[in-house]
């Protein structure tokens, strides 16, 4: 694309009706721009109309978002490659020099709106060739921060920082290696004197301009979060030499902005406080690096850091707007509090200061907090039951408490345990007025509580007397909606401490939870749900589950009546905490026909609603597995419901699959293997078409469709073998199983189909296909010997064995090609039997293999007598020797390029699996086959085989086999 006025004119129009309201202007502007985009210098033109001041600035703006998007997608193949996208052009090499002559004098000469947008893909840029792709840019990004320190330019200075802010940020995230470190060492030689000199300049300023008005100071403050958090990126890896050597000038200005107030910009409105806690907090997270990571070099400005830090906490209001100031500043305190200067919250009144000043107000409910619990259900619940609160006032006071206790244990549990009485006594003096008491209290326990083996544990309070005489109360509480954030905390505290709690006690409650299922605030109903799901998972000594069917029978029908009523609630109806209380409910319960037909009409009937705009894929698991365990458990105790539930499920999941409901397709396909295997043969005709799709090389094309294609495939090859045989299916299956081994993602998957060929068909129907299944493994295993597959095919070549005979084995693979079955067996069998695992595949591996060396003709021949020793070693090591010390598999390296970017991924349905099948029922103990096999094989000719064996067996496994023999009594002769 050429920069001619034509090009500027076609490009303004463009970014112009890309502005409208109207749609479809709109629509036709970016579909020329999408087009334009594919043009060799697109982007160069895009920026060059940016840098054009004759043209209207929003256009200009459109145009620099433009060009930073189209920078994101074309700039490396590493953007660009996103599954299910179209193949992009990048852009050229000689395009990127011009680009990159070009963006940093623009940026910094741009209005604020376009210098953001520059800065940003400035960044997009320096993420990939920076610094060894792009040495210019730092030297001239210096060189530009001199010129505007000369003129005190603080846009042009802040332009600069921020982008360098941008593009060091890689040093906090990334492993550190050597290339890391390197590219840190050129960044510390160029930048970190240039950054302390516009530090010191800009500190003096703001010194000096102290009765000067907010906007001429505001800059000032901007320029200095920002070497802030260069200096945080900086210092991230390890402590730098210059900035060892400069400490006392970084650490004097960083304590003067905890402790000076800046009264002009503080007082001119919420952003002017909002800018200087932003700095504070900067402070905040430099002082923790420097404490976490350096802490022998900056003991000493420890002191008066954190009386600093101390004193700042007892002016930072409540104000949601502050929390992140007073989130930092606590953290720091806490990581001194677990350091070796611990001894600063030693002094006398220390800890009790502390206490009152910093953790109970901070733990107290605010309006906020209010807020959230009424408007965000999901959100609070996340803070408040999953853990994902460490960024909140309430659990950085309680992690500080935590810090101290490491080392003052005795001191904060006494004076926690006395707040705790002091809260619980002004609750009872007044309890509609002093409600936010007791929630406190309760919150001190559970957030201070430390999780053992066992459950939840405190020292705080004795929990069984604090659950009768504060939670219990809440609980009876006949008024599910009255103090709906006590009741949450009562429901919280009883879900924390479930196993401490008596079955006694707890199953007199259990009605009481089935109340609350109807109480109209959101996160009272879910807590409800979520305490009685974590009570069904509770086990007593020896993993017997405490609570079972029995316990929960006398209410089951209220129970299972008031959850799906709770999808009734305003933004309750895709409740996930709901769904998975349903789903262990029917894991648990006894389960009659007639309430297996209430059950399975509830859940297809939000299935149905769903269906229509999946949105949460959490509740949708879970709504999943709910069908799936239900389906298993009534339908395997009673087969006569299997008809009913079909009639209410097949609906479901064929509208899934006829309206394309790809997010479901993996659900979809194992409830129907779920189904199919209920059934006895024949098949009815639905399942029949179903199983005509299946095979179509188009169903395949999804790779998040294929292990539950395999697992409804499996289920088919086992229910319909006969018809298996006609109309061609068996050469389409294995068409589907040569396609899966031919990539590595999929291999395993193509295991599993040939897996259940082997196992369900009689040898005479598979015979024609035998010869090209293992022309195609073997295709496979010259080009790839990744430790899985080879296991995998270990596996198969055993299943073969036993199924069909060793005999069978070795003729069929002598026929791909002659005398190729003892390279296999030296080359692939010998070698990675000992690395195999599990159980059943342990057994069936050493089996066939035993009946390989004592049955099968070409390994007894004479000229087959190392073959034969080895072979027998690699059986004695599977046998004889621990997994763990046979079996070191190594990692195996994933194919990157095969997992970029966001994909619909397969969810197992854990309550949907195919149940493992032992191929060798009748053979209890494979070592006692073992050794009875070589018994009477040696019985045959006396003397030869101890002598094969001292020659090829190591020592160990010779003893190993002798003791087996000695075990078993069957002696080799």
């Amino acid at each position: 694309m050429e920069w001619n006025p034509e090009t500027l004119s076609f490009l303004s129009q463009c970014f112009l009706h890309t502005l409208s309201p109207a749609p479809e202007p709109r629509r036709r502007a970016e579909a020329s721009l999408s087009g334009a985009a594919d043009n060799p210098n697109y982007g160069l033109a895009v920026l060059r109309l940016v840098a054009e001041p004759s043209v209207d600035e929003q256009i200009r703006q459109a145009a620099a978002v433009n060009f930073k998007n189209h920078l994101r997608a074309r700039w490396a193949p590493a953007l660009a490659d996103e599954p299910n996208s179209p193949a992009l052009s990048l852009i050229a090499d000689s395009e990127k020099e011009q680009i990159k002559a070009l963006i940093v004098p623009l940026m910094l000469s741009s209005t604020p709106k376009i210098q953001s947008q520059l800065s940003e893909a400035l960044a997009l840029i320096g993420k990939h060739d920076f610094p060894k792709l792009w040495p210019a840019l730092l030297p001239e990004l210096v060189s530009n921060l001199q010129k505007a320190s000369q003129a005190s330019d603080y846009t042009c200075i802040n332009g600069i920082l921020g982008t360098a802010n941008s593009i060091f940020k890689k040093f906090r995230y990334q492993y550190k290696t050597n290339d890391l470190l390197l590219d840190l060492k050129y960044c510390l030689d160029n930048f970190a004197a240039p950054l302390l000199e516009i530090f010191l300049k800009t500190a003096a300023m703001i010194d000096s301009a102290a009765g000067a008005p907010a906007p001429t100071v505001r800059p000032l403050f901007e320029s200095q979060k920002l070497c802030c958090r260069i200096f945080y990126s900086l210092n991230f890896q390890e402590l730098p030499e210059f900035f060892e050597d400069h400490m006392k000038e970084w650490m004097t200005e960083f304590r003067k902005y905890l402790t000076t107030n800046y009264q002009v910009l503080e007082s001119s409105g919420a952003d002017g406080l909002a800018l200087v806690d932003e700095l504070r907090a900067a402070v905040c997270e430099n002082i923790n690096l420097y404490m976490e990571k350096n802490e022998e070099e900056f003991q000493g400005y420890l002191n008066e850091f954190a009386l600093a830090v101390w004193s700042l906490l007892g002016n930072v209001t409540q104000s949601s707007s502050r929390d992140q100031l007073a989130i930092v500043a606590i953290k720091f305190l806490t990581t001194v509090s677990m350091s070796v200067h611990h001894t600063l919250f030693a002094g006398e009144g220390v800890i009790p200061q502390i206490c009152q000043s910093i953790v109970i107000p901070n733990v107290r409910l605010r309006e906020e907090d209010e807020e959230l619990f009424e408007m965000n259900y999901i959100e609070f619940i996340r803070r408040d039951m999953e853990g994902s609160d460490l960024d909140t006032r309430r659990r950085i006071a309680c992690e500080l408490l935590k810090g101290i206790a490491t080392n003052y244990k005795q001191q904060v549990t006494d004076i926690v345990s006395s707040q705790i009485q002091h809260l619980l006594t002004s609750f009872a003096a007044n309890p509609v007025a002093n409600w936010k008491d007791k929630d406190c209290a309760i919150y001190l326990v559970v957030s201070l509580s430390t999780k053992r083996a066992g459950g939840t544990s405190t020292d705080l309070v004795d929990v069984q007397s604090f659950f009768a005489s504060v939670i219990v109360p809440e609980l009876k509480s006949q008024d599910v909606n009255g103090f709906p954030m006590l009741k949450a905390g009562a429901l919280k505290f009883f879900t924390m401490f479930r196993n401490q709690i008596p079955k006694d006690i707890a199953v007199q409650l259990f009605q009481d939870l089935v109340r609350f299922l109807l109480a109209e605030s959101n996160t009272v109903h879910s807590y409800a749900g979520s305490c009685i799901e974590k009570l069904l998972l509770v086990k007593e000594v020896g993993g017997i589950a405490r609570y079972t069917g029995k316990d929960i029978a006398p209410f089951f029908r209220e129970l299972m009546t008031n959850l799906f009523n709770a999808f009734k609630f305003p933004e309750s109806e895709e409740n996930q905490y709901i769904m998975k209380c349903i789903m262990r409910v029917l894991g648990v319960a006894e389960i009659s026909p007639e309430d297996a037909g209430t059950c399975v009409n509830g859940l297809t009937s939000i299935l149905m609603e769903i269906c229509k705009n999946p949105k949460n894929p959490i509740f949708n698991h879970y709504l999943f597995e709910s069908v799936a365990i239900l389906v298993k458990r009534a339908c395997e105790k009673d087969p006569s419901l299997i008809s009913a539930f079909e009639e209410r499920l097949l609906p479901c999941l064929q509208f899934i699959l006829a309206n394309d409901v790809t997010e479901f397709f993996p659900y979809a396909f194992q409830l129907l293997a779920q189904l199919v295997e209920l059934n006895s043969p024949p098949l009815p005709p639905i399942y029949m078409q179903i199983f005509e799709i299946l095979l179509l090389p188009d169903s395949w094309k999804r790779a998040s469709n294929v292990p539950a294609l395999v697992r409804l495939l499996q289920a088919f090859l086992q229910k319909a073998p006969h018809e298996l045989n006609q109309e061609g299916r068996l050469s389409k299956v294995l068409g589907i199983f040569n396609t899966l081994i031919s990539s590595p993602n999929s291999a395993e998957q193509g295991f599993y189909v040939l897996n259940t060929v082997i196992e369900s068909l009689e040898y005479g129907v598979i015979a024609p296909y035998i010869c090209h299944i293992w022309a195609a493994l073997f295709g496979q295993l010259q080009n790839r010997r990744a430790v899985k597959f080879v296991k995998s095919f270990v596996i198969i070549m055993s299943l073969f064995a036993v199924k069909h005979g060793s005999t069978n084995l070795v003729d069929t693979m002598n026929a791909v090609q002659p005398n190729i079955f003892p390279m296999i067996v030296k080359q692939f069998l010998i070698p990675n039997l000992k690395l195999i695992t599990g159980a059943i595949e342990i057994k069936l591996t050493a089996v066939a293999s035993t009946r390989v060396i004592c049955e099968s003709p070409a390994l007894l021949d004479v000229t087959n007598v190392e073959l034969w020793g080895k072979m027998l070693d690699s059986v004695v090591t599977l046998l004889s020797r621990p997994e763990q010390d046979r079996a070191e598999e190594e990692p195996e390296m994933p194919d990157i390029t095969e997992n970029v970017g966001y994909t619909a991924t397969f969810v197992r349905l854990y309550n949907a699996g195919k149940k493992e099948e032992d191929p060798l029922k009748d053979i209890k103990d494979p070592r006692e086959f073992l050794v009875a096999s070589l018994a009477r094989l040696s019985s045959l000719s006396p003397g030869r085989y101890p002598q094969i064996i001292s020659q090829y067996l190591d020592p160990a496994n010779q003893a190993a086999l002798l003791q087996l023999c000695n075990t078993y009594n069957r002696p080799i002769v």
